[in-house]
Formats: structure tokens, C-alpha cells, sequence
């Protein structure tokens, strides 16, 4: 089988990147992931939107492995442009921050993803079509993505909630943050801009687990 020298430097990167995060583990750090607004449909939704038997068309992997960003944007009025990630799932979700709430006049549930039972509606417009959600508009909560090996490393486990302090240039603590845990996860902690800009940090910033 021939391996292009892209797949080779693909490889490359995430050999590192796993090196790095076990270091981060071992160290007490770990690295933060910036969430924007987004969009995650399922197959009937996304047909919809963008006509029958259309596929998501995928333009960057995202952090967690088997996520990925798409060309795809759609718009809840008056925000537009609002980017798609797949794959598909069996329920459609949106994803947005307190601030967008005010512009978008919802009042979605702060939940972890996937807990979408009783939350905002929502509408969002596509090329081709319109869906009306009944349910499916969250405030993602705060949380931290980590493996099975690295959760040891910290003593911890899924469903475990912890505080960790963020010492960027306003200097924070993050209370009552869940933690995640599976084999296909790599360390990282999600927060969403609102949180990031109050704080004052970037992606890869590096938090801590407050002891």
C-alpha cells in the first residue's frame, strides 16, 4: 500500500500530539479547546436542509478523534454562517453561547451534550429547506475530555465533577466541571467563547485541576 508523504506528516502529527498530551497528564495540565457556535444534524435534518441523499462534506478534523468540521454553514436567524460538524447523529443539536441566546431570543438549558430532552427550540434555515426544532438548543456545560490511561493519571472517573483554575490574564476558577471518559477521547477541556473571553485565553491554553 502506497502512503503519501500528507498521510506520513498526518501520522507524524498525531503520534506527537498523543506524546503531548500524555506529558500534559502526567504534568497536572491540560489543554483547553475554544467551542464556537455549531451545528450537529441528523440524516433527516440534514436532507432537509440541503436536499436527499446529500452527505456532509468534511474540511478539518477536529480534537476528539472521528469529529471533524464541514464546508457546510447554516443560518438561525439573524446569526448566519453557523458551521456544521459531523458525523450525522440520531438527533440534531445546536450548540451556542449565552450571548448568542440574547441575539437569538431562546433560552436554551446549560447540559451536556446530548442531553437535549426539554431544551430550546430552535429554527434553522438551509439551501434547501427549513427545520423547526422542538428541542435540541443547549449551552454546552463545561467540560474535560480524557482517555482511560489519563483519567488514572488524575484519579479520576466519567461523571466525576472537579473545579480547575485558569491562570490567563484574569486569572479564574472554573467550578463544577464534568469530566468525560473513553477510549477514543484525548485530553482537552471544553469551554465555549463566552467563557474563553472572560477568562482571557486561546486554544491550548493550559489549565489546571484545582487541588
Amino acid at each position: 500500500m502506497n502512503i503519501s508523504s500528507e498521510q506520513i506528516a498526518e501520522l507524524v502529527r498525531k503520534a506527537l500530539s498523543e506524546i503531548d498530551n500524555k506529558t500534559e497528564a502526567k504534568d497536572g495540565g491540560i489543554p483547553v479547546g475554544i467551542s464556537n457556535r455549531h451545528i450537529h444534524l441528523s440524516r433527516a435534518d440534514l436532507e432537509t436542509l440541503f436536499g436527499v441523499g446529500y452527505e456532509l462534506t468534511p474540511i478539518k478534523d477536529l480534537s476528539q478523534p472521528g469529529q471533524y468540521a464541514c464546508k457546510e454553514q447554516l443560518t438561525m436567524r439573524p446569526i448566519e454562517n453557523v458551521r456544521v460538524l459531523g458525523p450525522v447523529r440520531k438527533a440534531s443539536q445546536v450548540e451556542i453561547s449565552m450571548t448568542d441566546s440574547y441575539v437569538l431570543k431562546v433560552k436554551p438549558p446549560v447540559r451536556e451534550s446530548g442531553s437535549i430532552k426539554g431544551s430550546a427550540p430552535i429554527r434553522i434555515v438551509g439551501p434547501k429547506g427549513i427545520v423547526e426544532l422542538s428541542e435540541g438548543c443547549i449551552i454546552a456545560n463545561r467540560h474535560i475530555h480524557m482517555s482511560p490511561d489519563e483519567a488514572k493519571v488524575f484519579g479520576l472517573s466519567d461523571g466525576d465533577y472537579v473545579d480547575v483554575d485558569v491562570n490567563g490574564k484574569r486569572r479564574t476558577r472554573w467550578f463544577d466541571v464534568q469530566v468525560r471518559v473513553h477510549k477514543d477521547f484525548r485530553l482537552e477541556m471544553h469551554v465555549d467563547t463566552d467563557d474563553a473571553n472572560a477568562a482571557g485565553i486561546g486554544n491550548g491554553f493550559i489549565v489546571t485541576i484545582a487541588k
